[in-house]
C-alpha cells in the first residue's frame, strides 16, 4: 500500500520526533511509500543527517516539542497534516517507587506526556478531514515490572485517552503504538556491557525471544495510519513480553 490519497497526491506525514530510533524508522517507512514526509526535533544536526539518511521527499524542521511556541509557529507554517506521528519522549521517571524523586517524574511528564498532548491539539485544526494521529507510549503502561510505576502513569496517562479521543476528534483517527523494549538510542545511556546483559535476560523471558527494532515498531504505526477503518486502539508491539506464560 502506498501513501497516497485515492487521486494519487502524496500524502503528508509529519514525526515529531523523527531525528533518531523509531521516528525515523517511521519516517523512512512513509517516505519509500512516496509521503512527503517532515521531520521534528531539536539537533539541527541530526535532523540533516536523518533527513539525508531517509532520501524521498523528507523535509527536517528543527524545534522544541516542550516549547509552545515552537509548536504553534510549526504548524503555522505546515502544510495540511494527513498523518501525525508523535514520537517525542524523555527519560526521567524511571526507579524504585520508595525512591522515585516525584520532581524527576515531573518532568518525565513535562518530556513526554505535556508535549504529544500539546503537540495534538496544536495540530488540530492543521489535520486533513480524515487525517490519522499516533502516539507512541510504551509497554510500561499496562506491565508490572519493578522500577517502572512512573513510566507506567506517564504512559498509562496517554494510553487511557486514545478510546474517547477517538470518537471525539472522529472522523479523524487517533490510535497508539505500545513498543516493548527497542534496540534505540534510547538505550545507549547504558554502558554497552551492562546493555548487552539487560537485553540478553529480556530476550530469554520474552517469547519472540529477542528485544525488537525501530523498523518493526515503524511498520505497527505505519498500519495503523494507513489502514482508514481502526480508530480508538493501543496496539502492542513488545514481541510478546507482555504477556502472562505461566512461568
Amino acid at each position: 500500500m502506498t501513501a497516497a490519497t485515492p487521486f494519487g497526491t502524496p500524502t503528508h506525514t509529519v514525526v515529531m520526533g523523527g531525528s533518531s530510533g523509531i521516528g525515523e524508522a517511521t519516517a523512512a517507512l512513509f517516505a519509500a511509500q512516496g509521503a512527503e514526509v517532515t521531520i521534528t526535533g531539536r539537533d539541527r544536526a541530526k535532523l540533516d543527517e536523518a533527513a539525508a539518511r531517509i532520501g524521498g521527499k523528507t523535509t527536517p524542521y528543527r524545534m522544541d516539542a516542550t516549547d509552545q511556541a515552537d509548536i504553534d509557529a510549526f504548524f503555522a507554517g505546515t502544510a495540511p497534516v494527513d498523518h501525525l506521528v508523535i514520537a517525542v519522549s524523555g527519560a526521567a521517571g524511571a526507579g524504585p517507587f520508595a525512591e522515585l524523586d516525584l520532581a524527576d517524574l515531573a518532568h518525565g511528564f513535562d518530556a513526554k506526556f505535556w508535549p504529544q498532548l500539546r503537540i495534538l491539539k496544536a495540530a488540530l485544526p492543521h489535520l486533513t478531514e480524515r487525517a490519522s494521529v499516533t502516539l507512541i507510549t510504551a509497554a510500561s503502561a499496562r506491565s508490572a515490572f519493578p522500577g517502572t510505576a512512573g513510566l507506567a502513569a506517564i504512559n498509562g496517562a496517554l494510553e487511557a485517552m486514545i478510546p474517547p479521543l477517538a470518537v471525539e476528534l472522529a472522523p479523524r483517527r487517533i490510535n497508539a503504538v505500545s513498543p516493548g523494549v527497542i534496540d534505540t538510542p534510547w538505550w545507549h545511556r547504558v554502558p554497552a556491557e551492562q546493555r548487552k546483559e539487560l537485553f540478553d535476560g529480556l530476550a530469554a523471558t520474552t517469547p519472540v525471544g529477542r528485544v525488537g527494532s525501530p523498523g518493526e515498531v515503524a511498520q505497527a504505526i505505519n498500519s495503523l495510519a494507513v489502514n482508514g477503518f481502526i480508530t480508538g486502539v493501543v496496539l502492542d508491539c513488545t514481541g510478546g513480553a507482555n504477556l502472562p506464560t505461566g512461568r
